[in-house]
């Protein structure tokens, strides 16, 4: 009878091998929500267990954990309660036919077995072998306290050339400025190496190959990373230090001025969603413009930019974070008393945990050391002592940072300024990365195939050449 029952426990072990190997792969499907978006669903074996991850390609998502992945025999159940999905399905042929439960809906989905499933398109991302070279390089700063890493792409020849340095927009990025699967970084550099530049992207401080408290770090101590790297390619032979350029993109747009002021070697800068008002006011209209792009009322939308600046006046004026809290309330309470209740429920704030946790948002931005640095920043303090030649472009989609407001607020400022050129233009329908725009929301970044408009890589491509290259 032991050996029976050893037979059994053998063979019951065996066949639940059997069932979770059956699975084991990469399965694709679709549904359709007013537009086809693609699923993948990567599924592994892990000792006795299975384990599982999601793409979503045209929403710019990848590697999703799913918490299990239960078999038995030919069915499955992919447990994604974690963000409110689960997908029952059973097995038929190579095909997984089931539903996916998701907030109240039951979508039926058929997944596929593939061994090559969909990927992120993106078109313009370069590819090897380059018409020019490529070369990853590590310098430090001068205590040696932080290892920058990056990646220098040049034309083939001795130089010196003409040189570019790139500077990331808010968050940690890697050297590519890598956002749903596009790498605008690296298009740019491919863009104006192939018409002569010597181009540096760097990783960020606690990204790839760079070190460093990204934590604890505000714009200024960005900027200070920038001057490293500036330091850093005057160092080199094929760096022409007299033709220097500074490309930033959103708050590399702000760090670009700030860095191009301390300096007398800069001899132009680009900034691309760059800030010409004060950052409260910046921010203000981008948390209006956001809500706008979901929602038509302009009278809440008007009623509810005077909440968010009275929040905003809260951070600024506090003195430690009950303060904070306590002032937020306190402009809460006051917002509430002045508008009426159609207009408080359409802000999103008709129930008490809503307006909590709106609060609780403020007083986490006084604590990060970053956004309370980030809000009190005014290009005022630089943009007039610019003397370098200046581009600055911004979408006219653009809902992160506003193209009028701000261009207009970069003109006023650089007047007053030395600078021995300027151009301002808001480039028609692009969005915040500069790609060519439908819905022109923040969601649509990863939906979108394009990395960067090709009009963006001309007007940057040309002004340079009759500013830099070719300038006498």
């Amino acid at each position: 009878m032991k050996r029976i029952s050893l037979f059994f426990v053998l063979f019951a072990i065996a066949a639940v091998s059997f069932a979770q190997a059956q699975f084991v792969g990469n399965w694709e499907g679709s549904v359709n929500v007013g537009k086809k978006l693609r699923l993948v669903f990567h599924i592994k074996q892990d000792g006795d267990s299975l384990l599982t991850t999601m793409d979503s390609p045209d929403q710019g998502v990848t590697g999703i954990s799913c918490q299990h992945t239960v078999t038995d025999h030919d069915s499955m159940i992919v447990d994604m309660s974690n963000i409110g999905i689960v997908y029952e399905g059973k097995l038929l042929g190579d095909t997984i036919q089931g539903l996916w439960h998701q907030g109240g809906m039951n979508v039926a989905i058929t997944f596929v077995k593939t061994t090559k499933p969909s990927e992120l398109y993106r078109p313009q991302t370069p590819k090897p072998p380059f018409d020019y070279i490529s070369e990853d390089v590590i310098y430090y700063n001068k205590d040696k306290s932080i290892r920058f890493g990056a990646t220098i792409t040049k034309p083939k020849g001795n130089g010196p050339f003409p040189t570019v340095l790139l500077i990331t927009g808010s968050g940690q990025q890697n050297r590519d400025e890598e956002l749903f699967g596009h790498k605008p970084f690296a298009v740019i550099a491919d863009y104006l190496t192939k018409d002569g530049y010597l181009v540096m992207r760097v990783d960020d401080r606690g990204m790839g190959q760079t070190t460093g408290d990204a934590i604890n770090a505000t714009t200024a101590d960005f900027a200070g990373d920038v001057m490293q790297g500036v330091n850093y390619l005057e160092t080199r032979k094929d760096v022409n230090a007299k033709r220097i350029v500074l490309i930033g993109h959103s708050e590399g747009g702000i760090i670009a001025p700030m860095v191009a002021v301390q300096r007398k070697d800069i001899y132009a800068i680009v900034m691309m969603a760059g800030a010409g008002v004060k950052i409260p006011e910046l921010m203000e209209e981008q948390s209006a413009a956001i809500i706008e792009s979901a929602s038509p009322n302009k009278g809440m939308i008007e009623q509810y930019k005077k909440l968010y600046r009275s929040m905003e006046d809260a951070v600024l004026a506090a003195s430690d974070s009950n303060d904070v809290r306590n002032r937020a309330t306190l402009a809460m309470d006051t917002w509430m008393r002045n508008t009426v209740p159609d207009m408080i429920k359409a802000a999103g704030m008709g129930d008490e945990d809503a307006r909590e946790q709106y609060i609780n948002s403020f007083v986490t931005v006084y604590k990060s050391k970053w956004f309370n640095y980030f809000l009190r920043i005014d290009p005022i303090n630089y943009l007039p002592k610019l003397t370098c030649k200046v581009l600055a472009i911004n979408g006219e989609k653009d809902i992160q940072v506003i193209a009028k407001t701000n261009l207009q607020g970069m003109k006023d400022a650089l007047m007053k300024s030395k600078a021995k050129e300027y151009e301002l233009k808001e480039l028609p329908g692009l969005n915040h990365l500069f790609q060519q725009c439908n819905t022109c929301t923040s969601d649509e970044y990863g939906t979108l195939t394009e990395t960067i408009s090709p009009s963006a890589l001309s007007v940057m491509g040309v002004w340079l050449d009759e500013n830099v290259k070719n300038s006498k």
